[in-house]
């Protein structure tokens, strides 16, 4: 089987996990900050904030942000299910805005037309949470702007985008956003098991993030109501989880962040050689917007509905081990009982119905990949 996607471990990053075993921290040592810094360096952020899961992350940002009951958060259907539950995980309501249906990320007419029905009704969202699918920014430009006239906060759900580019500068450096997160599961670009990051140009949210990773105590004398009572002494001054990274995790990502380029490199180099592959297939091929350097996390095409199924099923039993990134989240169970219903975002429901993820990974060899669009090939000539 070859997979959609997997994490690539060398003999370093074994190494550097191995090494913090043998030391005296396993958790809240000096790697998960030294992970930090690379990270926020890399992206062009003044501040990062780890996390164990990008889960744990949304939802660290959104508290950061103030969003609670009586708030709305809006994001887009094709995400996975994180992307919306982080609002919910703060009492606030969840709305979608429709995906561009060529970029397949959040479409700014969309929202346009939606913000200002909104103001009229004075319902305005307090966070919107663009996502970045398959490694390409969505228009922040545009958001962003969207975003300042109406007085909307965003956050960026980056989770398949490190090392992407938009407009010539990273993806995490918060120019058109108020925070990033980065998702670290194995599939992603780099990997620290799980884990995830946050990014944000305010030293006032990065705090705050902080706070809420880690039970909301402080050990910090200026943010306590009193003088400490002793060397011990440390103080709960706001509501907060157990969401921290260990060092272990912090390890294989400093360790993993040292090949993120090469990484990214071979991902676009594979990229553009299926699209050459592709050429001659009856299949639609990602179109990534012209001032966006992906970083290829997934490569999905679109096969004509009647065929999806049958294509599907027949590279899963060649041996081919496709997906599809991701089910409308507005079409699931838990939030159709919330209101929501078939055909109100009808171009993420049309993605739905055509894409396949096709394997795309660092790792993945050329001969691997003549032999995926081979069997796709057979696929549709069997399908008709």
């Amino acid at each position: 089987m070859i997979p959609y996607g997997r994490q690539d471990i060398s003999d370093e990053d074994i190494a550097a996990v191995v090494a913090v075993l043998r030391s005296d921290y396993l958790t809240q040592g000096p790697l998960v900050p030294r992970f930090e810094a690379a990270v926020a360096a890399r992206v062009g952020a003044a501040h990062a904030v780890a996390a164990n899961s990008a889960t744990s992350a949304l939802h660290m940002a959104c508290m950061a942000l103030g969003l609670g009951p009586g708030d709305w958060l809006w994001t887009v259907p094709t995400t996975f299910v994180a992307s919306a539950n982080c609002g919910l995980y703060c009492g606030a309501e969840v709305d979608f805005v429709d995906i561009d249906p060529v970029t397949y990320t959040m479409c700014p007419k969309a929202l346009a037309a939606k913000l200002q029905v909104a103001r009229e009704a004075g319902r305005l969202p307090k966070v919107i949470v663009p996502v970045h699918l398959c490694g390409q920014s969505a228009d922040m430009e545009a958001i962003g702007h969207l975003a300042r006239t109406y007085g909307v906060k965003v956050v960026e759900d980056a989770s398949h985008s490190i090392g992407a580019d938009h407009q010539g500068r990273p993806v995490g450096d918060c120019r058109h956003s108020d925070i990033c997160v980065f998702s670290f599961h194995p599939v992603k670009i780099i990997t620290t098991a799980e884990g995830g990051l946050a990014t944000t140009q305010d030293a006032a949210l990065a705090r705050r993030m902080e706070l809420a990773r880690s039970h909301g105590i402080t050990r910090e004398p200026s943010e306590m109501t009193h003088a400490p009572d002793g060397p011990w002494y440390y103080q709960q001054v706001s509501l907060g989880y157990n969401y921290r990274m260990t060092e272990m995790q912090a390890a294989l990502g400093l360790s993993q962040m040292a090949r993120l380029d090469q990484f990214v490199a071979r991902r676009r180099a594979l990229a553009a050689r299926y699209g050459v592959l592709l050429s001659n297939l009856p299949v639609t091929r990602p179109a990534p917007a012209a001032d966006v350097a992906s970083a290829w996390h997934l490569y999905v095409i679109r096969v004509a509905a009647d065929r999806h199924l049958a294509v599907f099923n027949a590279l899963r039993a060649a041996g081919i081990g496709v997906n599809l990134h991701y089910i409308p989240v507005h079409t699931q169970p838990f939030w159709q009982a919330r209101g929501f219903a078939a055909g109100q975002f009808p171009n993420a429901e049309a993605y739905y119905a055509e894409a396949i993820s096709i394997p795309l990974y660092a790792g993945l060899g050329d001969a691997d990949q003549d032999r995926v669009v081979e069997a796709l090939a057979e696929a549709l000539e069997a399908a008709g």
